[in-house]
């Protein structure tokens, strides 16, 4: 089934590192704004967690948990895309899945 969980956090953008002093070489700033929405609670009750510690993003939904990388290297340097990378690899370890369509933040259980 297919949750809503937020919408997408444009004002994550002005944290990128082209617009801040940002040296973390993965847009650290950029990605703790993008992800915060993402801890909210689904219509069941099911909570949802997102969080960065170093390069790593852990995704949780209820009793499901994944983990993903940001990988500079392998992916890309650019924080955008190795975000949606990591978050990618993230559900997918946890069995689930997360999309973004239209402004939108969704996850499938």
């Amino acid at each position: 089934m297919r949750h809503k969980l937020c919408e997408v956090n444009r004002e994550a953008e002005q944290k990128l590192p082209r617009f801040t002093g940002d040296k973390s070489g993965i847009g650290a700033h950029y990605v703790d704004a993008w992800i915060q929405p993402l801890n909210t609670k689904l219509e069941d009750g099911t909570p949802v967690r997102c969080k960065r510690r170093g390069l790593k993003i852990t995704l949780s939904a209820g009793a499901k948990k994944g983990e993903g990388l940001m990988r500079r290297l392998e992916v890309s340097p650019d924080p955008e895309v190795m975000l949606a990378a990591a978050l990618q690899e993230a559900a997918r370890h946890a069995g689930l899945a997360l999309c973004v369509e239209q402004g939108a933040v969704y996850i499938e259980l």
